[in-house]
């Protein structure tokens, strides 16, 4: 299938490593052209590298939990590609427990993505094929396997809510907002390769629980996110795609 990509212009936070520089790949090699952040400046810089010998690649430090640094990385990205046809909410203060880490994850996650619609509404409004989507996660749809409340599926589950809403306030201006929900994804740095590493029984224990007996990579759910990205998609919007192997407890209907 031709995702008719080539041309567009897509920025994603949290993209050095990961679900957002898998999700930056298949893009480039879809012919796309991409704009990435995160926080650590050595890290995205080699990232950027690697990534620019796939095409074109425009990169800037920002800690997304700034709104001021979201607003930055659109203007700057927005300049560099000549304007923004996708973007990807990405970035994640992952797992935590307490004031602090309710503050970071609302700031990181679910304020890092009304920035990010808000700072590029202009240029997706530009856009004849305009695409928001938002990395949300199969723990907003249901208790955790971890043993405790924390912040992340929370804030999660408020992406979600506000990538519903999102799709109906800007249907008329023809932009599409949709979510990725991924179940454990499994990457070299990731959370899941911690746990294997600290918590080898819950690790087990996750992975048991995946009908496909595995977990997912970076890109299985770059492929979901791209594909929704792209006007091969351009009449599913104010949907959550789930890419977990049948890992959740739950009806989808």
């Amino acid at each position: 299938m031709d995702l008719r990509l080539t041309g567009k212009r897509a920025l994603i936070t949290g993209g050095s490593r990961g679900i957002g520089f898998a999700t930056a790949t298949t893009l480039l090699k879809e012919g796309a052209s991409v704009g990435i952040c995160a926080r650590d400046e050595q890290a995205l810089g080699a990232a950027a590298d690697k990534l620019s010998e796939l095409g074109t690649v425009f990169h800037q430090a920002a800690d997304v939990s700034d709104a001021a640094a979201v607003d930055a990385f659109v203007r700057a990205g927005a300049d560099a590609l000549g304007g923004v046809d996708i973007v990807v909410a990405n970035a994640s203060a992952s797992v935590g427990e307490g004031p602090s880490a309710w503050a970071n994850n609302f700031h990181t996650d679910l304020m890092s993505f009304v920035g990010l619609i808000e700072a590029a509404l202009p240029h997706l409004q530009a856009s004849d094929s305009a695409s928001v989507i938002a990395i949300a996660s199969t723990s907003a749809l249901e208790a955790g396997i971890l043993p405790t409340a924390n912040s992340f599926g929370a804030l999660k589950a408020a992406m979600l809510q506000h990538a519903s809403a999102q799709a109906k306030a800007l249907g008329a201006d023809g932009i599409r907002v949709n979510a990725v929900s991924p179940g454990p994804v499994y990457f070299d740095g990731g959370v899941w390769e911690n746990i294997k590493a600290g918590m080898p029984e819950l690790y087990e224990a996750a992975k048991a629980g995946a009908a496909l007996g595995k977990f997912a990579s970076a890109e299985d759910v770059a492929n979901a996110v791209t594909f929704l990205a792209s006007p091969a998609a351009g009449h599913i919007t104010g949907t959550n795609l789930v890419v977990d192997g049948a890992f959740t407890n739950r009806f989808a209907f």
